[in-house]
């Protein structure tokens, strides 16, 4: 019997970690927590998180709670009596009533190289920023919100065509790995721990329907990474003819705006729909309008039928 763990996740990106876990032949789950069913951004019916579906798949006993402090919580955990926990995309402050339960600690795999990004949104304010680089850090949980020491970490190359999704994803396999390592090495107490700068620290809330708004007067570059960050789900937003539009994959273009007002659609052809930014052009690839799917921004521009002088914003 390997080491026992309760694993906590709720996300997509949590769950080839929890894979990854039940692969290992010295690791034991003992207990996957995550929240309970709430309805999904396209249909009001209550569906269960990512995380719950893939235990239910494994066979694994879950329980789906909203805090795991709760009463409820704290009972499954001490039945459980897991030796460590683990914690991937959960979003949930884990108190000392929870961290003192297991004799091994908990750990979080967390999609950035800390310090830089601590919380919700880690992958998509590093595309945000134009980082070129980010990575994945397995971190010993403490009181703080991503704050304790480092137990390892990998670094991955941010490409020029990654959206948080494709970015998230890869990061979320190669931390899968990163993480079985670490626990696998927990009952030997040989694990180096290296203390985070908080010099160093960046923050990564959460994004509001706020951030998503296109803001046409700054620069195309700014632009295609606010696209690329909310892509492919919520997306970035801007208003067609005053109704919501969403946009789900741009880039920039050398096409010339010459004196073009900010947001005003420049051209519109078979590789999409050039809009003028504040500085440059930036060229809509995919879009969504409203109560409509995904589709090609040509497509888009095809229906549309654009008039002279018309804009985004």
């Amino acid at each position: 019997m390997g080491v026992r763990v309760a694993f906590m996740g709720n996300d997509p990106w949590s769950v080839p970690a929890l894979r990854a876990l039940v692969g290992e032949p010295e690791i034991d789950v003992a207990l996957v927590l995550t929240r309970p069913p709430r309805p999904g951004a396209r249909t009001d019916e209550p569906a269960p998180t990512p995380v719950a579906a893939e235990a239910a798949a494994l066979g694994l006993p879950a329980a789906e709670l909203e805090r795991v402090g709760s009463a409820a919580g704290l009972a499954a955990l001490r039945a459980a009596a897991p030796e460590a926990i683990v914690v991937v995309a959960f979003g949930e402050l884990l108190g000392p009533e929870v961290l003192e339960l297991p004799p091994l600690g908990a750990v979080n795999l967390h999609f950035s190289l800390l310090p830089r990004w601590r919380g919700a949104a880690p992958v998509q304010h590093a595309i945000l920023a134009g980082d070129a680089t980010t990575g994945v850090t397995v971190i010993r949980i403490n009181a703080g919100l991503d704050t304790g020491p480092i137990l390892a970490s990998f670094e991955e190359p941010i490409r020029p065509d990654d959206d948080a999704g494709t970015l998230g994803g890869r990061l979320a396999e190669l931390g899968a790995r990163l993480l079985v390592g670490v626990v696998r090495r927990l009952p030997s107490g040989d694990l180096p721990e290296r203390p985070q700068d908080p010099a160093r620290a960046t923050l990564a809330p959460r994004l509001t329907a706020a951030d998503r708004v296109l803001r046409w007067d700054e620069s195309a570059e700014r632009l295609v990474r606010r696209v690329r960050a909310l892509a492919p789900e919520p997306g970035a937003t801007t208003v067609f003819r005053g109704a919501p539009l969403k946009v789900l994959a741009a880039a920039t273009s050398a096409e010339a705006a010459s004196d073009a007002a900010a947001g005003r659609i420049v051209a519109a052809d078979d590789r999409g729909v050039a809009v003028a930014a504040g500085e440059g052009v930036v060229r809509l690839l995919e879009v969504a309008p409203a109560g409509r799917r995904r589709m090609s921004a040509a497509a888009w521009a095809r229906g549309a039928r654009f008039a002279p002088d018309e804009r985004l914003g």
